[in-house]
């Protein structure tokens, strides 16, 4: 499934504060992640450049996950708040877990039974209890929300009418990659699961392609339609991005300024993450999506042989 978007121009919201930047440099673990130039997928796609900004060891975490819960947790936490809630599928939960122990907080993460063992145990040693539901992505997006009582705050990364808030500063906290990548680029390709990271994309970026799951591929079928619309999901490689709902806060962006949309199917993004492995670069399925849909998308994209590329991989494998 493929989106291109006949707009003339792109929308930009505003950029995130100068202080979100800061924030991150005062952690103690924060580095800038690497941004490796592979001439073998330049070659290989007909490209002038491609770049792969590797996101497999962000804060002391296998994922970039925590520039963004982090934020939004130093700005959102109350005296009062004793335990941070999310739901996920993965890698946001975990960073949630990671911050509320290092803060002496407890956490409370919701999961569905999708989500690997592996995944789900990472996220307990991090101290959190995690509730495994035998459910989709949103329906434990719900279950965590519900469950907000006093002195529990909810930390999650898609955004609804009447909870938009603590995710704007969550796609705040994404523009910290953006503004690591010091080349300029014909396209930035980033994975879709709400399209929070593709919303902070086409904040701080210019032409931007999205790329999602064909088993779980709200934002596209969402571009397709005109509004936004809920696709049943089910288990996926690509963990990372199996979310049946888009964002309300990143549908307007997306709609108005993303350039173009993908879906993949597991194999080629295990194909993928194989291929950047092999590289030297460690990606999962969900980082390395976005280089399944630039091979995907690749002819029907205005790029020539002089073009830059770069590929965010989200995660390590």
């Amino acid at each position: 499934m493929l989106y291109r978007s006949d707009r003339s121009s792109s929308r930009r919201t505003t950029p995130a504060p100068a202080d979100v930047l800061a924030f991150h440099q005062s952690l103690a673990d924060y580095a800038p992640t690497p941004l490796h130039d592979v001439p073998a997928l330049a070659a290989e796609l007909g490209l002038g450049r491609v770049l792969v900004k590797d996101e497999s060891q962000r804060l002391g975490l296998p994922a970039f996950k925590a520039l963004g819960a982090w934020w939004a947790i130093h700005r959102a936490l109350q005296p009062d708040t004793e335990v941070l809630v999310t739901a996920t599928d993965g890698n946001h939960g975990r960073a949630v877990a990671r911050r509320a122990r290092m803060l002496g907080l407890r956490s409370h993460v919701f999961v569905p039974d999708v989500v690997s063992a592996a995944a789900a145990d990472a996220i307990r040693f991090e101290g959190a209890e995690v509730t495994v539901l035998p459910t989709s992505y949103d329906d434990a997006v719900l279950a965590a929300a519900d469950s907000i009582t006093p002195g529990r705050l909810l930390i999650q990364d898609s955004a609804w009418p009447g909870y938009e808030v603590v995710p704007q500063y969550i796609v705040d906290g994404y523009s910290t990659l953006f503004h690591e990548i010091d080349v300029p680029a014909d396209l930035v390709v980033v994975p879709m699961g709400v399209g929070s990271v593709a919303q902070a994309a086409v904040t701080h970026c210019g032409t931007v392609l999205g790329v999602e799951p064909s088993s779980a591929a709200c934002i596209t079928s969402s571009l397709l339609a005109g509004h936004p619309v809920t696709v049943e999901t089910s288990s996926t490689v690509m963990a990372g991005l199996n979310c049946g709902t888009p964002s309300s806060l990143a549908w307007p962006v997306l709609r108005d300024g993303l350039h173009a949309a993908v879906t993949v199917e597991d194999a080629d993004a295990l194909r993928a993450s194989e291929d950047l492995v092999a590289l030297g670069i460690s990606s999962g399925p969900s980082g390395a999506a976005t280089l399944a849909g630039l091979r995907a998308a690749r002819d029907s994209l205005d790029l020539s042989a002089e073009s830059t590329v770069v590929l965010i991989s989200t995660e390590g494998r």
